[in-house]
C-alpha cells in the first residue's frame, strides 16, 4: 500500500451512494490558488429540502421549501465563514465555534472542545471541520472530526489533522463509509486527493461523482495566492 499516493475524487467515491457531508482542502495543481469545498447530501425529505446561498461571502443552507421544514436543528447553519486570515468550513453549527473561538483568542482544536459528534441516535453523525490559514503568499490547514466512541453514544473521540499546502494535493475528509442503518463513521485519517487547477473542473468531479439521488448542493473557492482574490461555485439540486 503506497500511504503517499493520492486520488482522484471520482475514484474514492465510485460506487458510495452516501459518504454524507464532505469537506476537500487543498492546492491547485498549479500551486497559485487554495481549494475549499464542502458538499451536502441527504436521504429525508428534511435533508433533501435545502440549498446553499452566499451571504458577504459566507456561505448558509437554507430551505429550498420552508413551509416543508420539519426539524432544522442539525440541518440549517453558516457552513462557511472568514475570520481574519482564516476561512473557516464545517457541517455543522461549530463553524460558528470556531469563528466566536478564533475571536477569544483560541485555536481550532481549543474552540472545539466545546463540541461532540451529532445527537442524531443511532447515527451519531461526527462533526467535521477544517480551517485554512493564509500568511505570506501561502497557507495550511487544519481538518478535525469529532465523533462518538461507540456505538451508545457515551463519548466523543476527538482527531485533527494539519497539513502544509502542496501543488495538486488535496484532503477529503466526509461523515460515513458509505450508506447503511445506521450510518458507519468515516475512519482514519483524511483521503489524500488530486486537484486540478480550474475550478469549473473541481467542481464538476466533485458534483458528478456524488450519488445523484441523495446530492444536494456543493459549495467550491479557490482564493489566489497572490492577491487574495476569491473565485466561487455553487451547484444546487434545488434551484
Amino acid at each position: 500500500m503506497d500511504i503517499y499516493r493520492s486520488y482522484s475524487i471520482t475514484k474514492l467515491l465510485e460506487g458510495n451512494t452516501y459518504p454524507g457531508r464532505g469537506i476537500v482542502i487543498g492546492r491547485t495543481a498549479d500551486g497559485k490558488k487554495a481549494v475549499a469545498a464542502y458538499f451536502i447530501m441527504g436521504r429525508s425529505v428534511n435533508s433533501r429540502n435545502r440549498i446553499f446561498t452566499e451571504k458577504n461571502g459566507e456561505i448558509f443552507t437554507e430551505p429550498f421549501d420552508a413551509s416543508r421544514v420539519q426539524d432544522p436543528s442539525l440541518i440549517i447553519y453558516a457552513a462557511v465563514r472568514r475570520f481574519a486570515n482564516h476561512l473557516i468550513v464545517t457541517n455543522g453549527d461549530q463553524t460558528d465555534t470556531v469563528w466566536e473561538g478564533l475571536q477569544a483568542g483560541k485555536t481550532f482544536e481549543e474552540a472545539l472542545e466545546s463540541r461532540e459528534f451529532e445527537p442524531d441516535a443511532p447515527n451519531f453523525t461526527p462533526r467535521i471541520s477544517g480551517m485554512l490559514t493564509f500568511e505570506n503568499g501561502d497557507f495550511s490547514y487544519r481538518m478535525s472530526i469529532l465523533k462518538s466512541l461507540d456505538a451508545c453514544g457515551s463519548a466523543c473521540a476527538r482527531y485533527s489533522f494539519s497539513y502544509p499546502s502542496a501543488a495538486g494535493l488535496g484532503h477529503f475528509l466526509h461523515t460515513y463509509v458509505c450508506d447503511g442503518n445506521p450510518i458507519p463513521t468515516f475512519q482514519g485519517e483524511p483521503e489524500r486527493v488530486c486537484l486540478g487547477s480550474d475550478i469549473d473542473a473541481i467542481a464538476a468531479e466533485i458534483w458528478n461523482a456524488l450519488n445523484e439521488s441523495n446530492r444536494i448542493s456543493l459549495y467550491v473557492c479557490l482564493t489566489d495566492l497572490a492577491d487574495g482574490a476569491t473565485e466561487t461555485r455553487i451547484i444546487n439540486k434545488n434551484c
